[in-house]
């Protein structure tokens, strides 16, 4: 490289540090611009986000008991079917056969008893003849022996006979059964969801029934089984309201109640989670079962409450730091007094009392985003209100000089977006929720306290 081509980048490598060093000092000496919203009045619903499937309240596997070939059809999918009605047949010859066989069995049973009877009778009259001659002596002793033996054969032989019979009708009863079986009936009222066979096909049930229909008992009521994660289920409880929303109709909602929270656990992936049934009304016939719900349960409520950003229960000043104090959340700089304009004298690096504030005085978010912290910040999720008047929580408010003004506050419930405020700030005043970046772009604080990518309405941590 040449020397006068050395000394061209090392004065543009002058100039660029110079430049930096011009905008870097502007910027750290420029007044600091707050990014701000207005406190205001609005619903705000705590909710319990999760997802679900949609399926009948009853759904039955209609099979078949016997194997044989599909004769015919009585449903099809979507066939509207009664109780009892027929919906497949099945080829009887085989069992027709069989039945006509074991009646025949049953006929030869039942003759051989009759003869069986009158070899009973006549071995009775011999003996009844023997005895008589042996009491006049006209016998000897082993004849008349004989004649007893062969009436006690005869006796034993009737038994046989009459349980072959008893036999013979079980094996003709089971034969008709299995003739019956040849003819599948819908065990209740329904829709046929499924059909597994066609005319034709042989269907084996040597060890267990095959599956020839699924039919949903009532489409008009449907449920959700909804996977509840183990860290929100302590907060759901049956009757509570639910809305849902499932992707063929992306605007709209549905409703329903929760019916049942099952206690048997479900661990995936080391995720414990809970089926929870949710009941739901299907009267346009919209919902189908097997769709996907995203579920949002409701846990509480708070109409025309006043509300703030969540993002300003996050926001600190550069250098704040707060020291909690027996009844009071003060706050103040490291020096030891109450921070103005968001800088403290002397202190050329942010600092925050629990080593949450970045650079940008923007804290990095909790792990618990979902439920309050119950540190008395206000991070995070609104949670049941402790005390029965809400949780602490300290914010940053512009005073008449726009200048930031630590404010503490009692707030309540939390949809995710907005935080309601139930005590210490009045509607319409001004909260800092940010700085403004180089840029112009707001600096937020960090992000929202809801992670749930399902629920566009409510924002709802999922773990």
């Amino acid at each position: 490289m040449s020397v006068g081509r050395r000394a061209l980048l090392g004065t543009l490598v002058i100039l660029v540090l110079a430049a930096a060093s011009f905008f870097a000092f502007r910027s750290r000496n420029g007044e600091v611009k707050y990014v701000t919203a207005t406190a205001d009045r609005g619903d705000i619903v705590d909710v319990v986000g999760a997802t679900g499937v949609l399926q009948a309240v009853t759904t039955v596997q209609v099979g078949s008991q016997v194997s044989g070939i599909i004769q015919s059809l009585g449903a099809d999918f979507n066939s509207i079917v009664k109780k009892g009605q027929v919906v497949a047949r099945l080829d009887p010859s085989t069992f027709e056969a069989r039945v006509a066989q074991n009646r025949a069995n049953l006929v030869a049973a039942r003759a051989n008893v009759d003869r069986v009877r009158a070899t009973l009778d006549d071995a009775r009259q011999k003996y009844e003849r023997a005895q008589e001659l042996a009491a006049e002596n006209l016998l000897p002793r082993s004849d008349l022996e004989t004649a007893k033996a062969n009436l006690d054969g005869a006796v034993a032989q009737l038994k046989a006979s009459e349980a072959a019979v008893a036999q013979a009708e079980a094996n003709l009863n089971q034969a008709q059964v299995d003739l019956a079986h040849t003819v599948i009936t819908a065990p209740i009222d329904g829709v046929v969801i499924n059909r597994s066979v066609d005319v034709g096909q042989t269907v084996a049930a040597s060890f267990q029934a095959p599956v020839l229909f699924v039919i949903a008992n009532d489409l008009s009521r449907m449920q959700v089984n909804a996977s509840i994660d183990e860290a929100d289920i302590g907060r759901v409880r049956a009757g509570q309201d639910v809305t849902f929303r499932v992707d063929a109709y992306p605007d709209r909602t549905f409703e329903g109640k929760v019916e049942q929270v099952r206690l048997q656990p479900i661990t995936s992936n080391n995720v414990v989670t809970y089926n929870t049934i949710i009941s739901v009304t299907n009267d346009e016939s919209k919902l189908m079962p097997g769709m996907t719900a995203t579920v949002s349960l409701i846990v509480q409520k708070s109409a025309n409450a006043l509300r703030i950003p969540a993002s300003a229960l996050r926001f600190r000043p550069e250098g704040f730091v707060r020291e909690r104090r027996p009844g009071s959340p003060a706050a103040t700089t490291a020096a030891g007094e109450t921070p103005a304009g968001g800088r403290t004298a002397g202190a050329d690096r942010p600092r925050s009392a629990r080593g949450g504030a970045s650079a940008n005085g923007a804290p990095s978010a909790s792990r618990g985003s979902g439920r309050g912290s119950g540190n008395g910040d206000g991070q995070g999720r609104g949670s049941p209100a402790e005390g029965g008047d809400g949780r602490r929580a300290l914010i940053f408010a512009l005073d008449a000089q726009g200048k930031p003004k630590p404010t503490p506050l009692r707030i309540g419930i939390s949809d995710g977006q907005f935080v309601e405020v139930r005590e210490g700030l009045e509607e319409g005043a001004r909260v800092i929720t940010g700085i403004e970046g180089g840029g112009g772009s707001p600096v937020r604080a960090g992000p929202s306290p809801s992670a749930n990518p399902f629920n566009p309405q409510f924002q709802q941590r999922r773990r």
